[in-house]
């Protein structure tokens, strides 16, 4: 199914709670996603108010969304429900833990942690993307994550951020390096993994 064919399409009366319950029930559990918590919480984060407006019509479906702002293509997409699910369910994330995402993107996925986590620090590459994140964080009531703009990946290092990322020097993609108080997951292509 092509992305532009389904553009601007939601009609007025569409029905989310369903297409969310779809999501979940033939996307999401298949998976071996069911942690109550989790599932739990994709009916509480509302996956369409995240993706692009002109995509609305597509938040439930099993793909990867890109992420083209005002008609930019910024070459970055957002991940399929079921992988952003089964990332939250692995990380075990507890109230009491920080937690670092490399790559803002849309803001879904540090929503989804804010609501298990203290705090979320996320930090985009791409102003643009960055913003767009932090503007959907801010809209949705998340008022426990940070959106910064830099480069994680290089060891971007801020004041509040000095405990979570690597130094320049490490080779981040190549190490699972520890938090101060927890968990580290890192995504490398298809490969999802989450160390205590």
């Amino acid at each position: 199914m092509s992305t532009s064919a389904a553009e601007s399409t939601v009609p007025p009366h569409a029905d989310f709670e369903r297409f969310r319950f779809n999501m979940i029930e033939q996307q999401i559990r298949p998976w071996e996603v069911l942690e109550p918590s989790v599932l739990d919480l994709l009916y509480v984060v509302k996956r369409e108010d995240f993706v692009p407006a002109h995509l609305r019509a597509l938040a439930f479906t099993d793909f990867e969304l890109p992420l083209n702002l005002d008609g930019e293509v910024t070459g970055e997409t957002m991940l399929a429900p079921k992988i952003e699910a089964k990332l939250l369910q692995e990380l075990r994330i507890h109230p009491h833990e920080q937690v670092l995402e490399i790559g803002t993107g849309s803001g879904y996925m540090a929503a989804l942690a804010a609501h298990k986590a203290e705090t979320v620090w996320t930090v985009e590459i791409d102003p643009r993307l960055a913003a767009f994140g932090a503007a959907n964080l801010a809209r949705a009531g998340v008022h426990n994550s940070h959106v910064e703009t830099g480069d994680g990946a290089r060891g971007m290092i801020d004041d509040g951020l000095a405990g979570l990322i690597p130094r320049p020097d490490v080779a981040f993609a190549q190490h699972v390096l520890p938090a101060p108080a927890g968990q580290v997951g890192i995504r490398a292509g298809a490969v999802l993994s989450a160390a205590d």
